[in-house]
């Protein structure tokens, strides 16, 4: 088989999506980045479908998926160690690969080997972080969400999407941080119908049995029918030399955050775990240890996962300039009333030290829902809702919204504004749209000393119908509990959000690009719309 037929036999027929034929012929060639392969030339990718890494200034943490079963153990060349892959499902077509004791801020060439020896794809390069000590003049950091969704059920198609990617990765981030909604598939939800059509049944290859276990039946043959048309054929291998941390949201527990007299969505299920759990193993790295996070905060070193990763709290943490600190507030949210908790206890006591830390420049907070805006969803930080005059209002009571959450909301804030010579800044998704404000006042908080700046990343993948505006009645508003200066009322398009960090400020930049309006050519060009400094104060 020549190249190209071989370029030809692992394109969309590998996920059997039907994607169409003219949105997938405008794919564009993989950005040049050092170590990469030139600009114009394509990177062979040998029987590797797609390749998500993540790093620590000591670690590499490798997830990769094959177009076939591997027949023996593959192995990942980095430098000079050789890392002996673990298979992640059980039928041998998924694996990671995680090497340890790696020199902090080295670029090393890495390479995909068989049984044999035989090269599974061509070598690559990706880099370490800066170790926590080293001084660094700059990083850059590329942000999305909701980049989830299968094209047969009307997302953004695939390649459309995997444009959008490229065009960010153009302007060669250091990292990308993928928040939450990476899978769209709600399985309870009042609204989960559109999941169990005869449409979607096909699409998936079967419904889910939940009495029974995720790997190792017909459960899993289902779950990658979904994760590879929602997560392998969108990310590819463009991300191969960018570590990507992604932290998950309530749709990649396959449910939407719901409550009703019939039923409540979270805090998940067993089976919601197991496929979330699942999802990640197969699909993205959980986040490597660090040394300022605790390895037992909540679903960190679990037995069945390797290396004493976190699946639920993570840092990005480069060098002495800039601290991401990652949660997912689903997984450990508590219904408890006036006591109740979207991140559990010990691990807010994680964020308010690494808040009070002064070690590094700059310290983001990335949780996977938003701060700043509501659009009157059940499970967010506020208890607004959409009342009989389709306007949000906070006096008709939002059924089973627990008090407890704003008030620890409330301590974050407080704990982020309280920082001395940083600028607060707050980075989410879940809400389908590009925006930013500064947070003035929160409830009895006086904000205004040291304002938190909140961004909305912009959403990759949603469908028409996704957005708040469309699904809710209305777009993402700020709530009574806040005073909010909005910079960038929230836009429902599909973008990202690229920030800048130096020793002085950070640099915020914002893309947005319309499905309605523009073409996907235009994805090409993108520009940022809008752009603010955010200087530390001297």
């Amino acid at each position: 088989m020549d190249r190209r037929d071989f370029l030809r036999s692992t394109s969309a027929a590998t996920f059997g999506l039907g994607m169409p034929g003219e949105l997938f012929a405008q794919a564009a060639k993989t950005p040049a980045r050092p170590g990469a392969a030139s600009s114009g030339t394509l990177w062979d990718t040998g029987s590797v479908v797609h390749l998500l890494p993540q790093v620590s200034d000591t670690r590499m943490l490798v997830k990769a998926s094959f177009n076939a079963p591997l027949v023996g153990e593959p192995a990942l060349r980095v430098g000079n160690t050789t890392v002996r892959g673990r298979m992640s499902d059980t039928r041998g077509e998924h694996w990671q690969f995680l090497a340890t004791g790696l020199s902090p801020g080295q670029r090393y060439t890495l390479s995909l080997t068989g049984r044999g020896g035989r090269a599974l794809c061509q070598p690559w390069e990706l880099a370490t972080f800066p170790g926590r000590d080293a001084r660094q003049d700059k990083a850059r950091i590329l942000f999305f969400t909701c980049a989830g969704g299968h094209e047969g059920m009307n997302f953004l198609p695939a390649a459309v999407r995997n444009r959008l990617f490229r065009r960010a990765l153009r302007f060669q981030p250091d990292a990308a941080v993928a928040i939450g909604d990476h899978v769209y598939w709600d399985q309870l939800s009042p609204f989960a119908g559109q999941y169990h059509t005869p449409q979607a049944v096909a699409l998936a290859g079967g419904e889910f049995d939940r009495s029974n276990l995720v790997l190792g039946s017909n459960n899993e043959t289902i779950l990658k029918r979904i994760g590879s048309a929602q997560i392998a054929s969108i990310y590819k291998t463009d991300f191969r030399s960018i570590p990507v941390f992604f932290v998950q949201d309530d749709h990649d527990y396959f449910d939407n955050d719901d409550a009703d007299d019939n039923i409540i969505t979270f805090p998940p299920s067993h089976f919601m775990l197991q496929l979330a759990r699942a999802t990640q193993s197969l699909y993205y790295p959980e986040f490597l240890p660090d040394a300022a996070r605790p390895l037992g905060l909540p679903w960190s070193s679990a037995g069945d996962r390797t290396g004493g990763v976190s699946e639920c709290f993570g840092t990005l943490r480069y060098g002495q300039l800039v601290e991401v600190l990652l949660y997912d507030i689903r997984r450990t949210l508590t219904l408890a009333g006036p006591s109740a908790v979207y991140v559990d206890v010990e691990a807010e006591k994680w964020l308010k030290a690494r808040t009070a830390a002064n070690e590094v420049a700059h310290v983001v907070h990335v949780p996977s829902n938003p701060p700043g805006w509501t659009a009157g969803k059940w499970g967010e930080w506020y208890p607004d809702v959409l009342g009989p005059d389709n306007k949000l209002t906070v006096n008709v009571a939002k059924p089973y919204w627990q008090s407890g959450w704003l008030k620890q909301h409330d301590r974050l804030m407080e704990a982020m504004s309280n920082m001395k010579g940083r600028v607060p800044l707050i980075i989410s998704g879940d809400l389908h749209a590009v925006g930013a404000g500064r947070m003035l006042r929160s409830g009895t908080l006086d904000l205004k000393a040291n304002p938190i700046n909140t961004i909305l990343s912009g959403p990759i993948g949603t469908r028409p119908m996704g957005w708040p505006s469309g699904r809710r009645g209305t777009g993402a508003l700020p709530p009574v509990h806040l005073d909010m200066d909005e910079q960038v009322k929230p836009i429902e398009q599909h973008g990202f959000t690229i920030v800048d960090f130096t020793p002085s400020k950070m640099t915020v930049q914002q893309f947005k690009w319309d499905v309605k309006t523009q073409t996907p050519e235009a994805i090409d060009t993108l520009e940022p719309f809008y752009k603010a400094e955010l200087v530390r104060p001297s």
